[in-house]
């Protein structure tokens, strides 16, 4: 049962919450621990704001809005602007990034301290249950909360080591003119538009059929496609099989049996979370196969008093998901209410070139859960197309359970599909059907009004595997 609120659990404890990792999850599970009464240290050995604070979500974000100009450069025309000359200082960027990085390293780690967690520089690694090691001496806590998160997965191969990951792409002294990205998902999808919006030649060299396993079809071809007619090469069916310096660049080998130079290859493979060296086992918690930490619907791991959140356990990886899981970890232990992060229908986005957002199930998906669905989709050319000359198009698509009329998912790939996602989010999360979508009135002339009068369905059933069961209605 949990403590009653503003207690001090135990007072034979040294804290009564003790976090390792200062990233996004623990950090909120350390505040919103505070502020119920628990005494509560957290312990990071980089820099706190974790994976997405300081080289993932908002550096890359950042580096999307810069990549965006070249395209926005060559609009401008269409609308009557006359662009004078323009040059790109890669340094000046990365500069420019460094500053905000650092203030908001500054802004986690000063909420902490004005929430009263006791913050502490260094690596932190569990002894057993209710002790952890840092800085050469032990200290006691009624509970652990590991939050280490992850970091990039580099394929076993000759010459690995002259490869870089999206950790080294914030910190290159000088950006490539060539350049091979390695990977499907969407930080490789995202990377590949970096580099090709500020003017690297990229190549995004994936070994499976199509890019971004586990979205919705017509998501992946649609984008593969764009960002296709935008400059990427993009080869499926071929990974990068070796890498050797040659001639002051690096000469990389595919498994399709061609060879190129360029300047860089960064490898965008997965990720896998940060168990290694923490004595996770010897404290008796239990790892998936793939070294996350396995825990409960309550985030708990096998050992009763360790919990874990985040990138580090097995579930979406995903930084508002780590908040959630961490706010309903301290809920949990310290606001006498036990609460299960809710992991179903949440939106995400790819800031890929154009960008994706998409919530609830894809067309496949839903055909495994609903023995048949409705498809309602569009593709068409923004308005904005019309005076740029832009050939970029947008896609929205809606996967309703024909027997509830329930929209169970929604899918876009445009101009600020993680902006409309955030907002139809809110419906499929509601469970809103496509009557109450349809009733809605739409706001024009805009994209998202689109997911307001979609009505050309077409009807899908298992049996068909994804071809249409009956013409269009």
């Amino acid at each position: 049962m949990a403590p009653e609120p503003g207690t001090n659990i135990m007072a034979d404890f040294d804290y009564d919450l003790f976090v390792i990792g200062g990233g996004s999850g623990g950090v909120r599970a350390a505040r919103m621990s505070a502020s119920y009464g628990a005494r509560v240290a957290i312990a990071e050995e980089y820099r706190y704001g974790g994976t997405c604070v300081i080289r993932g979500c908002v550096p890359k974000k950042l580096l999307v809005y810069a990549s965006h100009f070249r395209d926005d450069f060559e609009d401008a025309s269409g609308f009557g602007w006359t662009v004078g000359e323009r040059s790109f200082s890669w340094p000046a960027l990365i500069a420019a990034k460094d500053k905000e990085i650092a203030r908001l390293e500054a802004a986690y780690s000063g909420l902490l301290a004005k929430a009263g967690v006791t913050v502490l520089a260094g690596r932190a690694r569990l002894v057993d249950p209710h002790t952890v090691e840092w800085g050469g001496k032990r200290i006691s806590a009624r509970y652990i909360l590991v939050a280490t998160g992850g970091r990039p997965f580099v394929p076993d191969i000759p010459g690995r080591e002259l490869g870089i990951t999206s950790n080294e792409a914030f910190h290159l002294p000088e950006m490539p003119r060539r350049i091979i990205v390695v990977g499907g998902g969407y930080i490789a999808v995202e990377f590949a538009g970096i580099w090709n919006g500020l003017g690297a030649e990229t190549t995004l060299a994936y070994r499976g059929e199509e890019i971004l396993r586990g979205f919705d079809r017509d998501v992946r071809r649609f984008l593969h496609a764009e960002i296709e007619k935008k400059g990427v090469h993009v080869q499926c069916g071929a990974e990068v099989a070796a890498l050797e310096k040659r001639d002051g660049a690096v000469a990389a080998r595919l498994t399709n049996g061609e060879t190129r130079r360029v300047d860089a290859v960064m490898f965008a493979t997965g990720r896998i979370p940060n168990t290694g060296e923490l004595g996770l086992e010897a404290a008796g918690v239990a790892l998936a196969a793939d070294g996350s930490v396995r825990v409960d619907a309550h985030s708990r791991t096998t050992v009763p008093s360790i919990y874990a959140v985040g990138d580090v356990t097995h579930r979406l990886q995903l930084t508002p998901v780590a908040i959630r899981e961490g706010a309903a970890v301290a809920a949990t232990l310290f606001g006498g209410k036990p609460t299960a992060a809710d992991h179903a229908n949440v939106p995400t986005a790819v800031f890929s070139q154009p960008p994706i957002g998409t919530v609830g199930l894809s067309e496949e998906a839903a055909l495994e859960r609903y023995p048949e669905i409705e498809v309602y989709k569009t593709d068409f050319r923004p308005m904005k197309a019309t005076l740029s000359g832009s050939t970029e198009r947008t896609l929205m698509k809606l996967v309703v359970d024909r027997a509830s009329q329930r929209v169970v998912g929604a899918h876009m790939v445009g101009d600020d599909a993680a902006e409309i996602i955030q907002g139809v989010g809110i419906a499929v999360k509601a469970g809103l059907t496509k009557a109450d979508f349809d009733a809605t009135v739409g706001i024009h002339p805009t994209a998202a009004e689109e997911f307001v009068t979609l009505r050309d369905k077409v009807i899908v059933t298992r049996e068909s595997s994804g071809a249409a069961a009956a013409a269009p209605i």
